[in-house]
């Protein structure tokens, strides 16, 4: 991919973030006042949900705090704005800078938009339309969220000295296995968790690959380090760490006390990831 390919990338991804965004606000006027209605079908319906996200973080909270509409819907607001905005600094301190890991931030960044998907549930609970169009949105959000962090693992053996060439078929391998997947993945469209996510099986299996993509891409970076004589690589393993926990976080939020540590470490990561890099090729 040449330099003006990818950034004609970079301006659609930004294009796409800023739909997602205006989707949120749209969709906000329709289902933040049945969150109000203490007879509303979606509140009725959210209530009787007992199923709490199934992550370390939130299993420490969830002790503290119960579920809460509200931040939920806000964590869904506060990815889409930082993708949008995250995207639109890619583009500006990426334009003229060849650095090919950063092709893979940007998936990985665009992919966190997606999570607008979710809101589908609290309209087909408010609308009652068929059940179809949840499963398959469902799929669709299982497949963005793996394929965004494969791209990070694309990233790290991108950087780990493999031919740009070759991270062509790497990301071909990437998509047929987030495809095959998605469409194994038993979805239950008739229960969900507080963090309006759909209750999936395979959950331990999902959470080990996640695992196993982290400590990778991690990985690669610091071989990165080392095969290159650059600590700036370090911290860009660093990076991608916070990165993946502040997503782990907003992703299965259903509190107050996510969506601020959540977006903290999230940008913080993400920061790290992109001055470091911007730094190694910046002269390249």
């Amino acid at each position: 991919m040449t330099l003006s390919e990818r950034n004609t990338f970079f301006k659609a991804g930004i294009a796409f973030c800023a739909v997602c965004t205006l989707l949120i606000i749209a969709a906000s006027f329709l289902i933040i006042p049945n969150y109000r209605e203490t007879d509303s079908s979606l509140r009725l319906s959210l209530e009787e949900t007992t199923q709490r996200p199934s992550s370390i973080f939130h299993a420490v909270t969830s002790r503290f705090l119960g579920f809460n509409f509200y931040a939920v819907h806000a964590s869904l607001g506060i990815l889409a704005v930082f993708s949008l905005v995250t995207m639109i600094l890619i583009y500006y301190f990426f334009e003229r800078t060849s650095a090919p890991e950063i092709l893979y931030i940007a998936i990985f960044t665009i992919s966190l938009s997606f999570e607008v998907i979710r809101l589908i549930l609290p309209l087909y609970l408010i609308y009652n339309f068929p059940s179809v169009y949840v499963r398959a949105a469902s799929q669709m959000l299982l497949f963005t969220r793996f394929f965004g962090v494969f791209s990070l693992f694309a990233a790290g053996i991108c950087s780990a000295g493999l031919e740009v060439q070759k991270i062509r078929y790497v990301i071909f391998v990437m998509i047929i296995a987030a495809m095959i997947i998605t469409i194994g993945v038993p979805i239950d469209v008739l229960n969900r968790d507080t963090s309006i996510n759909m209750v999936t099986g395979f959950n331990t299996i999902f959470r080990l690959i996640e695992l196993v993509v982290f400590i990778t891409t991690t990985v690669s970076f610091l071989i990165s380090a080392k095969n290159n004589d650059s600590k700036e690589y370090n911290y860009v393993a660093a990076g991608i760490m916070l990165a993946l926990a502040g997503r782990h976080i907003l992703l299965n939020t259903d509190n107050w006390i996510g969506p601020l540590p959540g977006i903290s470490i999230l940008v913080f990561g993400t920061w790290f990831i992109c001055t470091k890099l911007h730094k190694i090729n910046l002269w390249l």
